[in-house]
């Protein structure tokens, strides 16, 4: 390390004085090495702290991805009846589908966010607005399209930070199943009107969602094929 942190400030580094245990506010316990200046005023920490910070915030994130995962389930079940009175029974396939799937992403952040030391916290689903089946398939496009751009790649990264396995795993299990629903819901638009018979397979270990059973293995957590379920 550099000894002459800053000049400005007066930060002159004289000695390690070795590693200290503090607890955090979320009670999560790291060790720090310590640096204490000549003048005995100043501390500085070096990066175990950060580690901390971002662990805590990894399951902030989580807990958003639980909420939104729980939120979602509910909305696609209520989309598929939905879907049914529309007169579309594939596309409310596709939902008891993605619902199936975002319960097991709901899950899986679940305990990550418990085998990280966190709690789950407590929410209410939010009001579901009902809407023609074709509206709903552009909202819901909209919503995997920010989930797998956007919000779990930003997750992703913090937990790669914290060196989160648990919700790296999580998180990758996610993001890789949105891009698949996104894909799904635009082809269900798409061919909305021919109305052609589809079948879906979910994954009970990631939730990875597809139309055609994987040869060896799943595409996104290598498990056996033996754990894809037919969605009727």
């Amino acid at each position: 390390m550099n000894k002459n942190l800053s000049a400005a400030a007066g930060l002159i580094l004289l000695s390690c004085v070795g590693l200290s245990s503090c607890t955090l506010g979320s009670g999560t316990r790291t060790s720090l090495r310590l640096y204490q200046p000549a003048d005995a005023r100043t501390v500085v920490v070096l990066p175990g702290i950060l580690k901390a910070e971002t662990s805590s915030q990894t399951v902030k994130n989580l807990n958003t991805a639980y909420q939104g995962e729980s939120n979602a389930s509910n909305r696609y079940a209520k989309f598929a009846d939905q879907a049914t009175k529309d007169g579309y029974p594939e596309v409310a396939k596709l939902f008891r589908a993605t619902s199936a799937s975002e319960a097991i992403h709901r899950n899986n952040h679940e305990k990550a966010i418990l085998k990280m030391g966190g709690k789950v916290e407590q929410f209410e689903l939010k009001p579901v607005k009902m809407e023609p089946t074709a509206a709903t398939l552009q909202e819901v496009i909209r919503g995997e399209t920010n989930e797998k751009d956007t919000m779990y790649p930003r997750f992703m990264a913090a937990a790669k930070r914290a060196d989160a396995r648990p919700a790296m795993r999580t998180f990758w299990f996610a993001m890789e199943t949105e891009k698949a629903h996104a894909r799904l819901y635009k082809t269900a638009l798409d061919k909305l009107s021919k109305k052609e018979p589809v079948n879906y397979y979910v994954c009970n270990v990631c939730g990875m969602t597809v139309t055609e059973l994987p040869k060896e293995k799943c595409p996104v957590c290598c498990g056996s094929v033996d754990a894809y379920k037919k969605i009727k």
